[in-house]
């Protein structure tokens, strides 16, 4: 018996900024956005996250992951890490998101998505600046240990000094779960 798996967008930011933009950006490229799924930080399980993924009427389905600062792993990560590793659930990428936290490990990306809207190679600070070696972040050190295709990484979510504002669209956001969308066929 096979199995159809819900195709998933992670986002590791959920604070109500990125709330906002986050669904923006969803309904911008015609995917359902958790909106339960923000918090900051996550509130529910993996489990129950897996479960609302397995209600939402259509995939790609975007769920949002947040450590709130936390030093290490947190639940937005125990979470991510439960949903990657679901048997139903196919990860087509991971939104990374930088931040300012210190001493964190951070996370390799394959691109990133600059405060200007173009697509580099290089991970990028909390900001959209392009940045050295790795994207920093708070829920971003589990990452390169999962199995997950495509991370892209970005700046604050929604912010960036008003260049992924929600009043615009969440234009940057939206470019990065495209880009994800894009990749992943």
């Amino acid at each position: 018996m096979s199995v159809n798996k819900r195709k998933v967008i992670l986002v590791t930011d959920g604070d109500m900024i990125a709330k906002g933009a986050v669904e923006t950006a969803a309904r911008n490229i015609g995917a359902r956005c958790i909106s339960r799924s923000a918090g900051n930080p996550t509130t529910q399980s993996g489990q129950e996250l897996v479960a609302l993924i397995k209600t939402a009427p259509s995939d790609p389905v975007v769920v949002m992951l947040d450590d709130r600062g936390y030093n290490g792993q947190g639940r937005g990560e125990e979470a991510m890490a439960y949903i990657a590793r679901h048997p139903e659930i196919q990860v087509l990428g991971v939104l990374a998101v930088a931040s300012n936290t210190a001493k964190v490990c951070g996370c390799e990306v394959d691109l990133s998505v600059s405060r200007d809207g173009e697509i580099i190679e290089d991970p990028v600070d909390k900001l959209g600046r392009p940045a050295d070696n790795l994207l920093k972040g708070d829920t971003v050190e589990i990452i390169d240990s999962l199995d997950i295709p495509l991370i892209v990484g970005i700046g604050d979510i929604g912010k960036m000094d008003g260049a992924d504002d929600v009043e615009k669209g969440a234009p940057l956001t939206t470019r990065a779960l495209k880009t994800i969308l894009e990749r992943s066929h």
